[in-house]
């Protein structure tokens, strides 16, 4: 067996601050740790590393980028089928499976970052950008919101049952390589990564870009 280095440090410490904020915003959201201020906070750094993440996919590490991990429909009903006859090869990266998963949750992210942006309970919390469209868009965003954190934590509780059944079913350990970036391989195996300084570029144009749709809703705000 070799070790074979799989995930870049962006992509871990993405993955894992990702799963921080959303567990922040809801504590924030229904158990009151937090004043709602950060809450609005905690989404927009949000928005901002989705949008990394899904840059980071297209011109980031081989193993990161969508045309390594996301196959088509036939590629995914035979591992499906592979999997129930517990014959399916394992993957380096992510399963055909898994590809999809990512894409979810990072559309589900997306959709739960923008609709709060535009969201507002009619009393005290008003989205930035909630002055700058209709009260019936706002409705529907708020509505889209509410909805939309159901189907999150729905993608999120699949997710770690995937995550623990590789564990307890196929001795597949996802969650140390997803901290370390290591994993190990029948062959050796050498990767192809990004530079750091591109992913420090790109999380910076993903920011300035949030920040920059924030400013510009808060400043419309309080024109109104």
């Amino acid at each position: 067996m070799h070790r074979v280095k799989v995930w870049d440090l962006p992509t871990r410490l993405t993955h894992w601050a990702l799963a921080a904020l959303v567990l922040l915003q809801y504590g924030t959201a229904e158990w009151h740790w937090l004043s709602m201020d950060w809450h609005f906070r905690f989404g927009y750094a949000t928005l901002a590393l989705v949008l990394f993440r899904v840059a980071w996919g297209f011109a980031g590490s081989r193993s990161s980028r969508f045309a390594d991990f996301v196959r088509g429909p036939a590629r995914v009903a035979a591992y499906l089928r592979a999997t129930l006859a517990r014959r399916e090869a394992r993957t380096l990266g992510h399963n055909p499976l898994g590809g999809w998963s990512v894409l979810a949750l990072l559309l589900c992210l997306a959709v739960q970052g923008v609709s709060g942006l535009f969201g507002s309970d009619d009393i005290t919390l008003f989205g930035p950008l909630s002055s700058r469209v209709s009260d019936g868009a706002v409705a529907l965003m708020t509505a889209l919101h509410k909805f939309n954190r159901v189907v999150l934590l729905a993608l999120v509780a699949l997710h770690l049952v995937a995550v623990f059944a590789h564990l307890a079913f196929k001795r597949d350990n996802l969650i140390a390589p997803m901290l370390h970036g290591w994993k190990r391989w029948p062959a050796a195996v050498a990767l192809r990564f990004a530079p750091g300084w591109r992913a420090w570029l790109l999380l910076a144009i993903a920011a300035a870009l949030v920040w920059g749709v924030v400013a510009w809703g808060e400043a419309g705000g309080a024109a109104y």
